[in-house]
């Protein structure tokens, strides 16, 4: 347009400067938004947390397998249970189940995690089940306080009889978790500790006003332990077995 205007001699219109200007303006592109750099840490991050994630899977598992080694019972104790479930198989088919479902299946869970506990393990006390009963357990203290009199008792019980354990008889009912068991001591005989004559022990957890069903079995067996210590309990040498 310029170039016409000085071939013709014709003064250039004012408008044209403001036109070229517009032009140029719309010839510009509208610059995109930046497009952020790429991040070879962000990369390096998202690498280390997958690493990481799988670090934490690979820490887990000494732990499973520490766990899973630490639920390893005994082949013994897996017979038993196994003969359990095969005893209430086979009542159950005959109809002449014993005992309650629900009390059938929390002593089969307690006598399960005894065979797994680090305390049966390490010998601080056994158990037997009565005639194959669930509901019947011989339980034998075999570890109290060394520091009690009833400590020496037993040591002594052993230079004479033999035997260095208190046996326990624990009785469950139908009613069971919801009712505590009858808890006795069978042999030897025991003055203190809040054993009753026939062996029978007065401890508050095993009365109905005392008992939680949230109380393991376990939970029971230390705490008659603790409670002979705590009440001074003695063997009397020489006294007839309780019957």
């Amino acid at each position: 347009m310029k170039e016409l205007c000085r071939l013709h001699s014709v003064p250039e219109p004012e408008e044209l400067e403001r036109l070229a200007l517009g032009i140029w303006s719309c010839a510009v592109p509208m610059e995109a938004p930046p497009t952020p750099p790429h991040n070879d840490d962000d990369d390096e991050e998202e690498d280390d947390a997958e690493d990481e994630e799988d670090l934490h899977l690979e820490m887990d598992d000494p732990d499973t397998a520490s766990k899973n080694k630490g639920d390893e019972m005994g082949v013994e104790h897996l017979a038993v249970l196994e003969r359990l479930r095969q005893t209430q198989r086979q009542d159950h088919l005959k109809g002449s189940v014993s005992g309650s479902v629900q009390a059938t299946d929390r002593l089969m869970k307690e006598l399960r995690d005894i065979y797994r506990s680090d305390s049966f393990k390490k010998g601080m006390y056994s158990i037997d089940l009565v005639s194959e009963s669930l509901y019947e357990w011989n339980v034998r203290l075999m570890s109290v306080d060394p520091d009690s009199p009833l400590h020496n008792d037993l040591v002594e019980l052993k230079e004479k009889e033999g035997n260095d354990s208190i046996l326990l008889n624990m009785h469950f009912k139908e009613t069971y978790p919801f009712e505590p068991p009858f808890v006795r001591v069978v042999h030897p005989i025991i003055a203190g500790g809040y054993v009753l004559v026939g062996g029978a022990i007065c401890m508050e957890l095993l009365t109905k006003q005392g008992w939680s069903s949230a109380y393991t079995v376990e939970a029971v067996i230390m705490q008659i332990a603790a409670t002979l210590v705590k009440g001074k309990a003695r063997i009397q040498f020489g006294a007839p077995k309780v019957v």
